[in-house]
């Protein structure tokens, strides 16, 4: 692949940023918090007090100087003074029932700073901009990987590093579809030709080759432990058992068009699948039959256009959201046990990508024409808490750090973008899975 000499793949790209001025005003007191009456009175009055008060030879004029200064709260003792926390008031009141009345207020949550701008720019040159594909994920490793054409970078987010994992041969390409499997260790590619690769992306080798259950290119891919499963512009998806020779265990038929999204619960029980044909279904692994034609759970046909954008609720088992293509433009919200639809809400827009925060009940969703942004939704009343912009194209793709803090965006503008939009993680990282557990582990030549 031709690579222009004034960008290269994944090349940090800075951007001049504008900074406010620093606030250097002088510290001012609260002059509402001084007494300049009685300061007034402390200055010219006071002297004058004293020196009359020896004269004073009636005990009850006396009691009644200091009875009327105590009443006018003139016993202060320094001058232009801040004042003190006022004194309780008196309570007229039984005590149980002004209790009633001034409960304690609950504590409120300070609202969280959401920066506007991305922190961070790559480039993507040669980046395909096809609504139907997805070229984007992050493993859990840390390390991001990325079609570009025929070619698949790797960036680690923790050096900053770029290599490049494999260029597929031009009858063969481009890569239609990339899946990290849960190890962070092993990808799956989905390519035009029909076929998916496995690559282990610590030694840069090839593990083998999936072929002969597609008859058309491969554009969505989604790992359930040792199972791969593939979606194809055929209409099937197929479930892969890559552990074993004859890697083919259940078939799925029900779309007719295009299958553009996959999304494995986090259960594992449960598929959701997103096509062409405007349709979503939901697949559960409980009723699917070995060698079969395994029929739907539910068939969701309420979007009037393509669904790509899927992804399962973290915090609320059997939630779904979904997003439709340019003319639908909303994100539905589904009971996946019931096959109900929670809520529907018009974002104006192509709904390109949908990410779940895993720290906060909050949605992520990328977006196309005409402001081509990100919007963070606050769930479930679905207020918009920000737009972030900088994509001068649509956003096709979005994916989310290990730690759940950081998303990259991926748009036909061939540009990276990453945002801190869902905050600090506030629980500790999961353990990595045990050696024993990776899917590969019985692989041992190319297919």
């Amino acid at each position: 692949m031709d690579i222009g000499l004034n960008r290269c793949p994944l090349q940090e790209h800075f951007l001049p940023r504008k900074t406010s001025k620093e606030n250097l005003d002088k510290f001012i007191p609260n002059r509402s918090a001084m007494d300049f009456d009685y300061a007034h009175y402390a200055l010219m009055e006071g002297r004058k007090g004293k020196d009359q008060s020896a004269a004073v030879s009636s005990p009850s004029k006396e009691a009644y100087r200091k009875q009327l200064a105590e009443t006018m709260n003139l016993n202060h003792t320094r001058i232009l003074a801040f004042r003190n926390k006022p004194q309780a008031p008196v309570d007229i009141l039984p005590t149980n029932h002004s209790a009633s009345l001034h409960q304690q207020p609950k504590s409120v949550k300070p609202r969280r700073y959401i920066p506007q701008t991305s922190e961070r720019t790559l480039d993507a040159p040669d980046i395909v901009d096809d609504f139907y594909l997805n070229l984007l994920d992050w493993g859990s490793a840390n390390v991001l990987a990325i079609a570009l054409g025929h070619t698949v970078y790797l960036w680690d987010a923790s050096t900053g590093s770029t290599s490049e994992l494999v260029t597929v041969d031009e009858e063969k390409g481009p890569v239609t579809s990339i899946n990290w499997a849960p190890d962070g260790r092993h990808v799956a590619l989905g390519l035009n030709n029909s076929e998916v690769q496995l690559w282990d992306s610590a030694s840069n080798r090839q593990l083998r080759t999936l072929k002969g259950g597609h008859q058309s290119r491969v554009g969505s891919l989604a790992w359930n432990n040792h199972i791969l499963t593939t979606g194809g512009m055929d209409g099937l998806i197929i479930n892969n058992d890559v552990r074993i020779r004859s890697p083919t265990v259940e078939t799925y038929r029900g779309h007719t068009q295009e299958v553009c999204g996959l999304k494995w619960s986090g259960s594992g029980q449960q598929l959701a699948s997103g096509g062409n044909d405007n349709v979503v279904h939901i697949w559960d692994r409980s009723v699917a039959s070995s060698n079969s034609t395994t029929q739907w759970l539910h068939r969701l046909e309420e979007h009037t256009s393509a669904v790509k954008a899927l992804a399962w609720c973290p915090f609320q088992a059997n939630l779904l959201a979904t997003g439709g293509d340019g003319g639908d433009r909303t994100i539905k919200f589904w009971n996946t046990h019931t096959g109900a639809c929670l809520n529907s809400v018009d974002t104006g827009s192509q709904v390109c990508s949908l990410l779940w925060s895993k720290n906060e009940r909050e949605l992520l969703s990328s977006h196309g024409f005409t402001q081509n942004q990100l919007t963070l939704w606050k769930y479930p009343s679905m207020v918009k808490m920000a737009e972030l912009t900088g994509h001068t194209s649509r956003v096709l793709y979005m994916a989310q750090s290990p730690d759940g803090c950081t998303v990259v965006s991926a748009a036909g503008d061939e540009t990276l973008r990453f945002w801190n939009v869902f905050g600090v993680r506030e629980t500790a990282k999961k353990a990595a899975p045990k050696a024993g557990s990776e899917p590969f582990s019985h692989v041992n030549r190319i297919r």
